[in-house]
């Protein structure tokens, strides 16, 4: 029987919140199936199985914080009880189905036969291990147990080229193609994409395309009556007791980092916020035309795309705003790479995703990089590789109905950005009051290295490329 130890699953991480277990005790799991959803202080988290084998025993329960190297889960042979060695062998005989050849004569070699956990050791930790020679019938026996490429589940894959993936099952949707009892869907690459973002499994859809194929409008359908259906969700990640006037819920995981990133950079960086009232007609405008494109037919196309791009653009004439103020060694870190932040509130707390390198994207790609970024924190399962780094943020308070506010600077930035609500108000436009679609933008700054002349002209030329996006052609 071996026991997983909770893993360090990346910056240092000392500790993780057990949130939801994938499997129970009697289940049998394989390599790399996901075992339980782990919440750390940056973000959720799946862990995969080591071993293949039957569930034990769940060592930790549901909801229980506990360190690193803390055992989670015990999984043992799948198959029967582990059985002794025989205590007569014939060193030349051909190994049995199911034993490992192992040196008694030096205890390191025999590596891992107790279940020993290898996630996260380097090799050089490792003990020395012999292979077991495999007869026909080992090699039977470990494919009983191994994925292949016709057993094993696959996912829909977007970028496939392909009419589409073989999936497991006995039976097809109209739209899919049914081949020795497996489902082959029909449906474009950009399509298989839409459905993933929206949750909609395609093998239960049926196509009006030609042949049966799933089109754009057949998701959209599929992903309309599913919502329809659900109910409406909450950002509360938590229930409230009934009959109480009061309850009390534990600071952990992802918003307790927030609050102690908050509080650092609030008492440490001298903030200084400036406003300024912008006239977006020009920009909704040239949303709506990106929206007809051919390219951006499959992607979602918002104002805070350009609004995205006209930060990066505005950087070039004040690269302070994409530096940073180390205090250990008083220098200010200057960075040619934008790594784009965008502040997403999740039913576990706020975090802060970025895009790497977003300065080198074209606005496709930056389109279909921010889309991305959004629902994966909307799923709960950015990864913490994914918000560090960060070099300039922007928080679209917008979406709430909010005409602007003084956002607090994300830890290791310089500034930061809040998107208001675009509204339609009455504006004046060569002397005539006429009605525009108007938002506000405030830009939170550290005053230590960027004084008020480089803030304001930063946040000015954001706003200029906002009221006119052709001025962006002047960078």
């Amino acid at each position: 029987m071996a026991e997983f130890k909770l893993p360090d699953v990346g910056e240092g991480l000392t500790e993780a919140e057990i949130v939801t277990w994938k499997v129970k005790e009697g289940d049998t799991v394989a390599i790399n199936q996901i075992l339980v959803e782990i919440e750390t202080a940056k973000s959720l988290v799946e862990l995969p199985s080591p071993f293949a084998g039957s569930v034990q025993k769940l060592l930790v329960p549901e909801g229980e914080t506990v360190p690193v190297g803390t055992p989670i889960i015990a999984i043992g042979d799948a198959s029967a009880p582990e059985a002794p060695v025989p205590e007569a062998a014939d060193p030349a005989a051909e190994p049995q189905i199911g034993t490992v050849e192992i040196d008694l004569s030096n205890p390191a070699a025999s590596g891992s036969a107790e279940g020993e956990s290898l996630v996260g050791r380097m090799k050089a930790d490792r003990a020395a291990m012999r292979r077991a020679r495999k007869s026909a019938a080992a090699v039977q026996t470990q494919a009983a147990f191994e994925p292949t490429s016709d057993t094993a589940p696959i996912e829909l894959d977007e970028e496939d080229d392909s009419d589409g993936p073989v999936v497991p099952g006995t039976s097809a949707a109209p739209g899919a193609e049914s081949t020795g009892g497996n489902v082959r869907v029909l449906a474009k690459p950009p399509v298989r994409k839409l459905a993933k973002d929206l949750g909609v499994d395609l093998t239960t859809i049926a196509g009006s395309g030609p042949n049966g194929t799933v089109t754009r409008e057949d998701v959209e359908a599929a992903g309309d009556d599913a919502r329809s259906s659900e109910p409406v969700s909450t950002a509360r990640s938590y229930d409230v007791p009934t009959g109480e006037r009061e309850w009390r819920e534990p600071i952990k995981g992802v918003r307790k980092m927030m609050g102690q990133a908050m509080v650092q950079s609030a008492f440490s960086a001298p903030h200084v916020t400036e406003w300024v009232t912008v006239d977006a007609t020009r920009t909704l405008e040239f949303v709506d035309r990106l929206r007809t494109r051919r390219e951006f037919r499959d992607v979602r196309v918002s104002p805070l795309l350009v609004l995205s791009r006209a930060v990066m653009l505005a950087m070039r004439r004040t690269p302070e705003i994409n530096s940073w103020w180390d205090d250990a060694t008083q220098e200010v870190v200057y960075k040619s790479y934008v790594n784009l932040g965008i502040a997403a509130a999740t039913p576990r707390g706020l975090v802060v995703p970025n895009v790497k390198d977003a300065e080198r994207l074209s606005l496709l790609e930056l389109a279909q990089a921010l889309n991305q970024l959004v629902e994966t924190a909307r799923a709960g399962k950015t990864q913490p590789a994914e918000m560090s780094g960060g070099t300039f943020t922007i928080t679209n308070v917008g979406v709430f109905g909010v005409d602007s506010g003084t956002p607090i600077i994300n830890p290791g930035e310089s500034a930061i950005l809040a998107f208001g609500a675009i509204r339609k108000q009455p504006w004046v436009v060569d002397d005539q009051i006429v009605p525009r679609q108007v938002t506000t933008l405030a830009l939170s700054f550290d005053h230590r290295h960027v004084d008020g002349e480089k803030g304001s002209r930063f946040l000015a030329d954001v706003a200029g490329i906002l009221e006119d996006p052709a001025s962006a052609l002047l960078y």
